[in-house]
């Protein structure tokens, strides 16, 4: 556990042991019932393995983490992130950031507000583009108000499926006790603008039937150094169905970005 300004962000593992002085590898997951689990079989363990420190949090409202009533918008993600680098002792070089669905918008709004934190950027079918704010609001709407009455991770729970009853009852907390889906309905929608001050290498990878792609390839065509991969045979399930295709790509990136340094 780590405090920041907010409360507590719950570590998922210490920081692991790299070689040399690589840069930290930071992931960020997506929304309300995405699991870290992914990240750790697909990702974090290879990333590892190749030499990298590699750090995993449940944010704010997710997990173990503290969930307080307000706070949900990307800025304060990013004040979370950075609050928690700064405990780690980990602010005083630049991190690779990983971040998935909505973990990816984080990511790159990190690079935006604070690029003093961030050496690139890794975007695994990431929310983007202005569309996918009505769309999610909407669709985490729709789960609030099926969880609203309380009585399913009750149901669940009677059926011995406890490790879904404590997941549906976070979400409820999360999505009817909270600001969250306020703060997701506020946040403005990325622009080309946006797009082209990126100053940090981008690796996109997507699904080719993900309905975010679109915004990919504005990132793609707007984005200084901006690489755009794209999966076959998926959509909006890069990091579960496309294991080893998302594996080689991130590493790839990895492997490159620490060649560059070392020449």
């Amino acid at each position: 556990m780590t405090l920041t300004r907010a409360g507590r962000l719950r570590l998922h593992t210490q920081q692991l042991p790299g070689h040399g002085d690589a840069p930290t590898v930071v992931f960020l997951h997506g929304l309300v019932m995405d699991n870290l689990s992914s990240f750790y079989v697909t990702l974090a363990g290879p990333v590892a393995r190749a030499g990298h420190p590699v750090l995993l949090y449940d944010q704010r409202g997710h997990g173990r983490s503290d969930r307080p009533p307000t706070g949900y918008d990307r800025d304060t993600a990013v004040a979370d992130l950075a609050a928690l680098l700064a405990a780690l002792g980990l602010d005083r070089s630049p991190i690779h950031l990983i971040g998935n669905s909505y973990g990816g918008a984080l990511a790159l709004h990190t690079a935006l507000v604070r690029p003093d934190l961030v050496a690139s950027l890794v975007l695994i079918d990431a929310h983007l583009t202005g569309e996918w704010v009505e769309d999610m609001t909407d669709t985490l709407s729709v789960a609030a108000l099926g969880l609203e009455d309380g009585r399913i991770p009750e149901q669940l729970a009677s059926l011995g499926r406890r490790k879904e009853a404590r997941l549906t009852a976070g979400a409820d907390a999360l999505l009817n006790r909270t600001t969250l889906i306020e703060d997701i309905a506020a946040a403005p929608a990325f622009t080309a603008r946006d797009f082209a001050r990126l100053r940090r290498p981008v690796l996109a990878v997507y699904g080719e039937h993900s309905e975010l792609l679109p915004g990919a390839r504005e990132l793609a065509r707007h984005a200084p150094d901006c690489e755009l991969a794209v999966l076959p045979g998926v959509g909006h399930t890069v990091l579960k169905e496309a294991t080893e295709g998302l594996r080689d790509a991130v590493l790839g990136r990895l492997g490159a970005m620490a060649g560059a340094v070392a020449g």
